[in-house]
């Protein structure tokens, strides 16, 4: 490999890893302005094991920037504004949203972020697929919203609909996030000239797929 594909392939790293340091931070800021609206500390307690997760992944994202040589704060800059366009989008109107955007949004970001880190090298890769694994708390906002709709069937209508929104403007966001660096979109596309565009879509398709059995398991349409 040329001090030039090293350089870039570096590059490219270290600006995946802010990108998901900033989800990181941005979801657990969101996940505790939402707890505030939250009836019941049982729910609470589901708000809280999320955004611990999130808060934990993003200081394990800043240690292995550390390790590569790089600020975690400059890393997260150039992805503020796209992460911080996304919520300001999708600002629940009640808990039940914003628990919903919480297990929508964390589980299109792993599964997006899991997609690119298969075109890193072995180390980072399995950095974040070890990482990203853990779903923080999930089983817990599963159980909230099925727990709501028991009491009131009507709601999975809303909440259906309000989790194909979250579907769309998160999968909007990850693709500004994609294209804000060229290093970023070099990956996106497989990271190697000529890589067929295709690919972007299938995995993105992959990434619906997977929503949808997420909302499959919350009870919802996707």
């Amino acid at each position: 490999m040329s001090d030039r594909s090293g350089a870039s392939a570096s590059e490219a790293v270290v600006d995946l890893l802010g990108a998901l340091s900033y989800a990181q931070l941005s979801g657990f800021e969101a996940l505790a302005a939402d707890a505030q609206m939250t009836p019941h500390l049982r729910a609470k307690m589901a708000f809280a094991r999320m955004g611990v997760e999130m808060f934990h992944r993003c200081e394990q994202v800043g240690v292995r920037l550390g390790e590569l040589g790089a600020s975690q704060e400059e890393a997260m800059t150039p992805f503020v504004a796209a992460l911080d366009a996304f919520h300001e989008r999708t600002k629940p109107s009640d808990w039940l949203e914003g628990i919903v955007k919480a297990y929508v949004g964390d589980g299109i970001v792993r599964d997006f972020y899991t997609e690119m880190a298969s075109h890193l090298d072995r180390e980072n890769t399995a950095f974040l697929i070890r990482m990203l694994t853990s779903a923080g708390g999930a089983d817990a906002i599963v159980d909230e919203v099925r727990l709501a709709m028991a009491d009131d069937p009507r709601l999975g209508g809303r909440l259906a609909l309000w989790a194909r929104r979250i579907m769309g403007e998160a999968i909007h966001a990850t693709q500004s996030v994609a294209v804000e660096r060229d290093s970023l979109t070099a990956l996106l596309v497989g990271g190697e000239p000529g890589s067929d565009l295709n690919e972007v879509g299938r995995m993105f398709a992959r990434i619906q797929t997977a929503h949808t059995a997420r909302m499959e398991v919350l009870g919802l349409s996707a």
